[in-house]
């Protein structure tokens, strides 16, 4: 199990699907090599420099948390089953409801479609809020994620950036 890198009132907490097998093994966030979470939070602007892994508290610096919408690890978010989703909504309410980040930036659609129960989601900024914090949809970083190049993220999460800033 990861633990969150959260506080109260931060600009964006970044919500992944669920940890993968090696982020769990080592206690890190986005710690798997193919991963590009940290080198597109540097080139998209939130941070000044690529964050490391083992630093990921650092992120509190710069006024962004890290949770999980799911806490087990699976080597595929694809792997999870739509219970625990429906498992882990009232927790994971409490919890933005509780730190009232201003964003809550979903990396992927997977989390949000389960918790929103829409069937179809756009990327970007959606219309609702979610427990008082506005809510994107970001693609997500993994390396499984063949459908989106390190341009494609840097540029949508530059989006997100440019407006929040």
């Amino acid at each position: 199990m990861l633990t969150d890198i959260i506080a109260k009132n931060l600009t964006v907490i970044f919500c992944g699907i669920n940890p993968g097998l090696k982020s769990s093994g080592d206690g890190l966030h986005f710690s798997g090599r193919s991963n590009r979470f940290w080198k597109v939070m540097h080139q998209s602007g939130f941070t000044p420099y690529q964050i490391e892994p083992a630093d990921a508290v650092k992120m509190l610096d710069f006024g962004y948390g890290l949770t999980t919408a799911v806490e087990r690890a699976t080597s595929r978010a694809d792997e999870l089953l739509k219970e625990e989703f429906a498992n882990s909504f009232d927790a994971f309410s409490a919890k933005m409801t509780y730190f009232q980040p201003k964003y809550i930036g979903f990396l992927g659609k997977a989390a949000y479609k389960a918790f929103s129960g829409k069937k179809e989601i756009p990327w970007g900024k959606q219309s609702e809020d979610f427990c008082g914090a506005k809510v994107w949809v970001l693609p997500n970083t993994s390396g499984l994620n063949r459908g989106f190049t390190l341009e494609n993220l840097v540029n949508a999460y530059g989006e997100f950036y440019r407006a929040i800033v």
